[in-house]
Formats: C-alpha cells, structure tokens, sequence
C-alpha cells in the first residue's frame, strides 16, 4: 500500500507511530473486499461505478472527514454493464466449458448462441464458396491486451463476413490470459455496434482450430450478456481532504483510480481496487492518529483512467490555479506485488530513502528501494509501483 513513513514524513511526524498503528488496526484488505466483492468491477460510467463513487464518499466521511466531494470531470454517452448470464461451451465433437471475454462497449448474444465454428475465410474467392449463416467464425487476426488487430483485415472481406449472418468472431488471445479493453467513443445507445466479438484463450482456440483442420464437425455456443445503459452519465472523482494546520495552501495529492475494466468473472481488484483501498487506508489511519499535518493532504479516487487518464486530467483542467501548489502526488496504481520502491531522478533520492528506511524497518521481508532514473517518465499515471521479487 502506499507508504505509511513516507505519509509520516510528509506530515511531519515519528514514522513509527502510524506504522505501529497499521501493524495493530489495518483494515486496507477490508477496504478491498467491500469495493470488489460487493460493488465489482467498475468501467467509468457502469451502475457499479456510481455505486463506488457513493461508497467511497461514505469511507472517508466515516473516517471522520469533513470535506469530501464529488466533482465532476465529464459525461460517459452510454453505459456498459455485464449482466450475470455469461456462458461459453463447446459443444461438438465433445462438450467442454470455454473461457471468453469481450471488449467492453460490444453487443451481446441476446442469449444463448450456438452454431458451427468455421475458419474465417482468407479472401472474397474463398468466402464466395462458404455457407456463412449461423456460424461462429474462428479468427486468425493478432489479438494483444486492447483485442483484435481488425485493421489488419482486409476491409472489404471483413465487411462482407459481417453481412453473412454469422453469430459473431471467434479471436484467440496469445496465452491464458483474458484481458478486457473497449471505448464508448463514436456510440451511444441508439447507434451502437451490431457484431459480436469474442476472446477465448489460446487453448481453446487452438482447440477448435485443431478439430477444424481435421475436418470435425464443430460447434459452440456463447451466451454473451453485454448490456448498454442510455446515457449521458455524469462522471465524478473523489476527492477528500484533510486541511493543512500551518500551511494549508500547500496541498499533497494521495490517491489512485477508482474505475476498472470488468473482464468476465473479474473484480477489478489489482487495476486499482489495491491503489483505492490503500489510499482509503491512509486516511482512516492519519484521522485515527490524531495527527494533525501542517500542509493540507488531498485524497483523490480518480475515474476514467482506463479510457485514458480522463478523470485525472479533468481535475488538472479544473484546478489549473492550484497546480503550483502542489507539494507531492502520489498516485498508487501498482497492481499485483507490494510497492517495492519507486523511479525518479537523483534529485528526488533525500525526500523517498529516509521514509522507505523505515517501512524496510518496519517490514523486513518487503525491503523498498529508490531507483534513480536519467530521466523520469511522466506517460502514465503510475508513481509509485509494484516490482515481483
């Protein structure tokens, strides 16, 4: 979680007073269970979304925390939300249970979808002398994390696939893993895609692609429980603030984003339930310590950050005037791996080292370290991070 000595630092305070009370009364794995076990994953502008946003005002006004908002960043044009009855099998030469996903902001089945599973055509001659209709349509585009390289595809052949009456595309992923992307861009609820795309894993794409090739009769079913939300959403960041006792103009931003992909059984739980739950943490043990800092300490949930930092970027535009009064900020979007240390430039090493010696006092067997980097990169929205061991 973020670093409680290095909160301590900022605050001015023993390092060992909030981390002996992190070590007696944690409750960041608690934090985590109610957002991602009872609310879910969280896509910007999905009912469990709005629902977080909720939820997260009633943490930090329970923590005994007087300022907390909501403050809009922008409208999401229509929503997306997976509903409970998402199932994949395949059905022939034998029955096994198929493991998919889809990108968000896609079409579902309308219910269960079962048809024969051909290989896509390679061009118009080909797909000429193909029956098409009712067929699951097996992919051999490059998919990656964001999905199917459809560029790719010839426009044309493509064009034609869909207006065959297929059931939808069969892509593989390149390993085990199923990853979600997706963006409202260019829909709304009125004007939304018609073809259905799904994402199955290698095994069970070369599975069927196997059986094709032999010449075995092969047929799947999906049930793809896809539903769209009319909209506009309004979409909010959460921000709480503890205000500063001798300088409360100067402002140290904690925070991380509270939205999520929601890949099909996911709960949004690494990217960044941890980095929410965290800077939770942190704001119930500053109130609970009594500990009053000098500058004022702004805690922020920030939305959209899967879209494309859109909830981080709106509070820049919004607090233009605030900019250069920022001390610090802190973003925790580490993911899975405790935060082992962080990257910056030289410069940067008197503030991190003495507060991550205390944490590596405190937890030996989780040592952190500051990495000095020519020059820091600022792409992303990652301060602090994550290292495997």
């Amino acid at each position: 979680m973020i670093s409680i000595a290095l909160l301590a630092t900022l605050i001015q305070t023993p390092a060992d007073t909030i981390i002996d009370l992190s070590k007696r009364d944690n409750r960041a794995m608690a934090h985590l269970k109610e957002l991602c076990y009872d609310i879910g994953a969280r896509p910007t502008g999905s009912p469990e979304y709005l629902k977080a946003e909720q939820w997260a005002v009633k943490k930090f006004k329970s923590f005994g925390i007087k300022n907390v908002t909501l403050e809009k960043w922008g409208e999401v044009p229509v929503g997306f939300q997976r509903g409970p009855n998402n199932s994949a099998s395949l059905i022939a030469p034998f029955k096994t249970e198929i493991q998919f996903t889809t990108n968000c902001w896609m079409p579902g089945t309308n219910g269960p979808a079962k048809g024969k599973v051909v290989l896509a055509p390679k061009n118009m001659e080909a797909f000429k002398s193909m029956d098409l209709k009712g067929a699951w349509v097996l992919m051999e585009t490059p998919t990656s994390m964001r999905g199917a390289d459809s560029a790719s595809e010839d426009a044309a052949l493509r064009e034609a696939i869909s207006n065959a009456g297929i059931l939808g595309r069969i892509y593989g992923s390149k390993d085990e893993y199923l990853t979600t992307h997706g963006s409202w861009q260019g829909k709304s609820f009125e004007n939304r895609p018609k073809n259905v795309e799904v994402k199955v894993r290698k095994s069970d794409w070369d599975r069927m692609f196997s059986y094709i090739r032999l010449g075995q009769e092969t047929v799947a079913e999906f049930n793809v429980d896809n539903r769209w939300i009319k909209g506009p959403i309004d979409v909010h960041n959460v921000i709480a603030e503890i205000r500063g006792s001798e300088k409360p103009d100067e402002i140290v931003v904690i925070g991380g984003h509270i939205d999520s992909w929601n890949s099909i059984g996911s709960q949004g739980a690494c990217d960044n339930g941890t980095g929410t739950s965290s800077t939770l943490e942190a704001a119930r043990l500053i109130m609970k310590s009594g500990i009053r800092p000098k500058r004022t300490i702004r805690f922020m949930l920030f939305g959209g950050e899967e879209q494309g930092l859109l909830g981080s970027a709106g509070y820049v535009k919004n607090h233009a005037n605030e900019l250069e009064k920022i001390s610090v900020c802190i973003v925790d979007d580490g993911g899975t791996n405790y935060e082992s240390g962080v990257n910056g430039i030289e410069a940067w090493r008197p503030f991190f080292e003495p507060s991550f010696a205390a944490m590596t006092k405190a937890f030996p067997e989780m040592p952190m370290a500051f990495n000095a980097v020519e020059k820091y990169n600022a792409s992303g929205g990652c301060f602090l991070y994550g290292q495997e061991r």
